[in-house]
């Protein structure tokens, strides 16, 4: 199946190629983009809300460069979809009545023209809402074995053929009712889920003059995921490979009354087998970035603790970063109480080392004074850049005219 994927992604790449820009086809921006110091990063997360044609494009971009800031993270990837053309994924409704417009391209070249820094912002494992995608060629319905499934589903799901609508209906259906998810995430278990998710990143980072790759949703929903049948057939393998014929046998036979018998058993390694198919993926991603796109910076969404990131996300940012995995940290630190939030900075910074710390700063849920305070907190702390989230929210009429501009100039004017 991959190999028709990678087909696809050298014509897909090919023809992008011949419509492109000269400077998007070598990959040379304008130079002003590169004027600032990666040490002052003043950055907005762009939800793909707000990318859904070119007079959206034309005034995000002149609002970021007027209220002070220099980096955009877009929003390009949401739910398993595209706000790019020619794409390995299906191109969302929003875009639907808009021709051949591609929202990545049309802010590459807006925003190198004003001095702004791009990054492709991409939802990794997150790839579905809570209701079903409409497009029949969406990831899920392609590959729904790929699907992570919770705990509390294992026995339901197991008596269903993943081909079978009814299977992912009800994964959603579970997902709305009990859980509190944000839809259907890929599993990094399967080593054919990650060469997708790899192949949908090197033909953006591939086609694209972008200047950094932005990774979000780069880890499960929660402790109870991942619980297919595929992902436990792995897990056991791994397992059992270590034991004795007899450990084995003991083991097996209590397989077909309970199918969570190797995870139960084996609880640390179970969590320890999450991890590591989740950095390795990270670790797939960096080669990715790095040879497609080597001047570009890889930089992650990440939970604030280190510690709560991997014993309940299996998001091992910790070590990604020893690792050398990726160059950027961006804890999302969404608290409105400001001395979680320095905690929070404070710790980032410790991890982080020598590597750069970019602040989330949670903005849709602060006043202008709280917003403008953690940007100072962030600042103090040495943090190297700030990202507020988000946008959308900033430029929202219900907060009044230019209130975007009065937040930049309030945090950034010496």
């Amino acid at each position: 199946m991959f190999g028709g994927v990678v087909r696809t992604v050298v014509a897909t790449i090919f023809a992008a190629m011949m419509f492109q820009p000269p400077a998007a086809r070598i990959g040379v921006a304008a130079a002003s983009h590169r004027a600032e110091s990666v040490d002052d990063v003043r950055a907005l997360w762009v939800v793909r809300t707000s990318l859904t044609s070119s007079d959206a494009v034309s005034a995000m971009v002149s609002s970021a460069k007027a209220a002070g800031f220099n980096t955009l993270l877009i929003q390009i990837r949401g739910r398993g979809d595209a706000y790019y053309a020619h794409s390995l994924e299906p191109r969302p409704p929003a875009l639907a009545s808009r021709g051949s417009f591609d929202p990545l391209q049309a802010t590459i070249s807006l925003g190198h023209e004003a001095g702004l820094r791009v990054h492709a912002w991409i939802n990794v494992n997150l790839v579905a809402g809570l209701d079903l995608p409409a497009a029949r060629d969406h990831i899920i319905y392609r590959h729904p074995e790929w699907v992570m499934v919770p705990r509390t589903m294992v026995d339901e799901v197991s008596r269903l053929n993943p081909s079978s609508p009814e299977y992912l209906a009800r994964l959603s259906r579970h997902e709305k009712r009990t859980r509190d998810a944000e839809g259907l995430y890929l599993s990094p278990a399967s080593p054919e889920s990650v060469d997708y998710t790899v192949g949908v990143i090197r033909d953006i980072a591939s086609r694209y003059a972008v200047d950094g790759v932005h990774l979000d949703y780069i880890r499960y929903p929660d402790e109870d995921s991942d619980y297919g049948r595929d992902t436990l057939d792995r897990f056991r393998r791994t397992v059992s490979g270590t034991l004795s014929s007899s450990e084995r046998k003991r083991y097996d036979s209590g397989l077909s009354n309970d199918p969570l018998v190797y995870t139960r058993s084996f609880a640390d390694r179970w969590r320890a087998f999450r991890t590591d198919r989740l950095t390795d993926l990270v670790a797939r991603v960096r080669r990715t970035v790095r040879e497609v796109r080597p001047a570009a910076m890889l930089s992650a969404a990440v939970t604030p603790d280190p510690g709560d990131a991997v014993t309940r996300r299996f998001q091992d940012w910790r070590g990604w970063i020893a690792a050398n995995l990726v160059d950027v940290a961006c804890p999302m630190a969404y608290t409105t109480d400001a001395d979680v939030f320095a905690s929070q900075v404070a710790t980032a910074k410790q991890v982080a080392g020598s590597r750069p710390v970019w602040a989330g700063i949670g903005a849709y849920r602060l006043s202008p004074s709280q917003i403008v305070a953690n940007v100072r907190t962030a600042r103090r702390l040495g943090a190297e850049g700030v990202v507020l989230f988000s946008y959308d929210s900033l430029v929202d009429p219900t907060r009044g005219r230019d209130y975007l501009g009065r937040i930049g100039r309030a945090a950034f004017t010496p």
